[in-house]
């Protein structure tokens, strides 16, 4: 009797043994679904044996063993096993969350009745190129075989996607597949228009998790069949199966979005880099403002460096940064005066304005100036948000709701005061300053509709709008030509971060937003409102010096032994009774003390938000100048983590962490 050893997603590493009489080695990558405990569940076959080393009155019989979706390879299995080690998160987890969510259920899978329909646009065709561009595809198509990492660092507006296309279009007529990857859901539209307008016979598909879970599953079986020649998707695409993969392309490769901040916690960019690496296929990780890692790389030689200086659009230019005093503390001045100015002058010019602000709401902080109770949320460590149209104090972490009190709850004050600037309220501000003008807010609560965004760039895209009051969405690679003036508001909250990504953040951010400005041939000028205009930080962006940047952080980290100058792994835990993750941690530390030579292991501390959604967080640091070293520490002491595991405890090891 054939024995199939399952992969199933559960928090347990090890894999099942079942019987399974129809099974035969090409089963292997098949879903099957198994009963487990009194439930059943989906799982992948990983192996199929003679026998097993359970007694045989233990082993149940597979229920359903379905062959009506291509096997998932044996290239796919190994990059999924690299996935799992690396990132020391359980081996079936990581394989079931690699399908999409319609292959996992227990009903099994059908075929959508009819597919989302294609709109093909009208064909473009490839413009010149610049010297710059020119020489970067000519590079990259040179490169014939064998892997090679490139980083495409191009000022904003400089047209790296042109010579993505044509990577794109070099690799597709020798009959490979390319994968694209995009940090944000919202920038893939404008992705797919520019690619079906540059190569309208070329199949594509694109992955995220907006799609419904037929047609996910439809795109991700087109992908995994070569049916589709270009796979445009979020961080997940870069799991999906790919038979003839020869070409990866990630854009704003210093992105955070990239990483996933829960379950499993991969870099999209760095597996995508790996996924390369075992096919032996070039690379291309492009960036105005490539993270520190990426940039060290290519300087000590491991990543190949291609600049783009110019911008793309004849007559562009990069924007004026000019920097604003905010304005003072004491008064309710949200927006300083030359910035209302500005606005005035692109309202009279007919062109568009961009607000940028990082915070959504109207207010971050709800407060009593009598007694000083301020709105804190009950399961969090974090301050309730005014939210001033729907009459709410909202919890951005937990999502906890309450309405706003019409009296202080500790003194009964009616004259509650709120205090900081978000989204709502800047554009109430302006909509006072400019009643005539269209005012439209961008963020995540005017986009929770799944097509939202669509409409929003249509309508900033046909001039329908006059100013634009956004948050990070804004500023990730989208193109607006009619934007000439852009205005960052609150920035300085991240000039002395504890985190020391801080100024990297604030850097890359303030150089995607200030490229939204005069793309085309109208002139773009970008004001920062500040109070510590002299700031080194302030001093580059004026200088648009990203490399005076990048070599001065550098040194930072090599000084104080942070990445990439070393190699991180955190072990976050989490409980509803702060006593039993305490204890965890305490008895974790014990275990790490004998494995960690060579690595620094930290006392355990509180998280940044040291309470979440009702439970205690704390997280432990360990580190390491060799890669290899920490992941052996961490093989070893994840065992030990297993065995003390305990049900009102949850934890996961995070490697290369991006919050500290």
């Amino acid at each position: 009797m054939p024995i199939v050893q399952v992969a199933l997603d559960l928090p347990l590493n090890r894999l099942f043994d079942y019987e399974a009489p129809t099974a035969t080695p090409e089963d292997v990558g098949r879903r099957v679904l198994v009963p487990f405990g009194q439930d059943e569940k989906v799982g992948v076959i990983l192996a199929v044996n003679t026998g097993s080393d359970h007694p045989s009155e233990q082993i149940k019989p597979v229920k359903t063993l379905w062959r009506d979706v291509p096997a998932l390879s044996q290239s796919d299995l190994g990059f999924l096993r690299f996935c799992s080690a690396y990132y020391h998160h359980p081996l079936g987890s990581v394989v079931l969350n690699a399908l999409p969510p319609g292959l996992r259920r227990i009903s099994g899978w059908s075929p959508p009745k009819r597919l989302a329909k294609v709109v093909v646009p009208e064909a473009v065709p490839f413009p010149s190129l610049t010297p710059d561009q020119s020489l970067a595809a000519e590079t990259i198509r040179a490169h014939t075989s064998g892997f090679r990492p490139f980083l495409l660092k191009g000022i904003t507006g400089s047209g790296k996607t042109e010579v993505y296309l044509n990577a794109i279009q070099h690799r597709v007529q020798q009959g490979l597949q390319v994968l694209v990857l995009t940090p944000e859901i919202n920038l893939t539209p404008q992705f797919e228009l520019r690619f079906r307008q540059r190569l309208p016979a070329v199949p594509l598909v694109s992955l995220h998790s907006n799609l419904g879970e037929k047609e996910r599953v439809a795109r991700w079986l087109k992908a995994q069949s070569g049916e589709a020649s270009v796979i445009l998707g979020t961080r997940l695409a870069v799991l999906c199966p790919i038979p003839r993969l020869g070409l990866i392309v990630v854009d704003e490769e210093h992105d955070a979005s990239y990483k996933q901040q829960e379950g499993l916690r991969y870099s999209a960019r760095d597996l995508a880099i790996v996924r390369a690496q075992m096919l032996e296929i070039p690379i291309i990780l492009g960036s105005a403002t490539p993270a520190l890692e990426s940039w060290w790389n290519s300087q000590s030689g491991r990543y190949q460096l291609l600049k783009l200086s110019q911008r793309a659009q004849p007559g562009a230019q990069l924007p004026r940064i000019q920097l604003v005093p905010s304005p003072p503390r004491h008064t309710t001045q949200s927006v300083a005066k030359p910035v209302l100015q500005a606005l005035q002058h692109r309202l009279e010019r007919a062109e568009q304005s961009l607000v940028f602000i990082n915070r959504r709401g109207y207010a971050p902080v709800l407060l009593c100036s009598q007694c000083g109770w301020v709105s804190e949320c009950s399961r969090c460590s974090a301050r309730m948000v005014v939210h001033l149209r729907a009459h709410q104090l909202r919890c951005h972490h937990c999502g906890e709701q309450r309405a706003i009190p019409r009296h202080c709850p500790e003194c009964g004050n009616s004259r509650l005061e709120s205090t900081g600037d978000g989204t709502q309220k800047i554009e109430a501000v302006l909509r006072e300053q400019f009643p005539a003008a269209r005012i439209l807010r961008v963020d995540s609560d005017t986009l929770s509709r799944r097509d939202a965004w669509v409409d929003t760039a249509a309508a900033i895209q046909s001039g329908d709008v006059d100013i634009i009051v956004g948050t990070q969405i804004m500023v990730k690679g989208h193109d607006f030509p009619k934007i000439t003036l852009v205005a960052a508001l609150n920035v300085d909250g991240s000039l002395f971060s504890s985190d020391f990504r801080g100024s990297e953040r604030l850097f890359s951010q303030l150089v995607q937003v200030a490229g939204r400005a005069g793309r085309a041939d109208r002139p773009g000028e970008v004001m920062i409102q500040t109070a510590f205009p002299e700031h080194p930080l302030f001093n580059a962006l004026y200088e648009h010096d990203y490399e005076g940047f990048a070599a001065r952080e550098l040194e930072q980290r090599r000084l104080a032994g942070f990445p990439p100058f070393v190699h991180q792994a955190i072990l976050r835990a989490a409980a509803e009774n702060a006593s039993h993750v305490e204890s965890f941690m305490a008895e974790a530390v014990q275990l790490a003390k004998p494995l960690a030579e060579g690595v620094e292991i930290y006392d355990p501390v509180p998280a940044p938000m040291a309470r979440l959604a009702g439970k205690t967080r704390l997280q432990l640091l360990a580190q390491c100048t060799h890669r290899g070293r920490l992941q052996a520490f961490l093989t070893a002491w994840q065992t030990h983590l297993f065995a003390i595991a305990r049900s009102r405890v949850s934890w996961v090891l995070d490697v290369d962490p991006l919050e500290l």
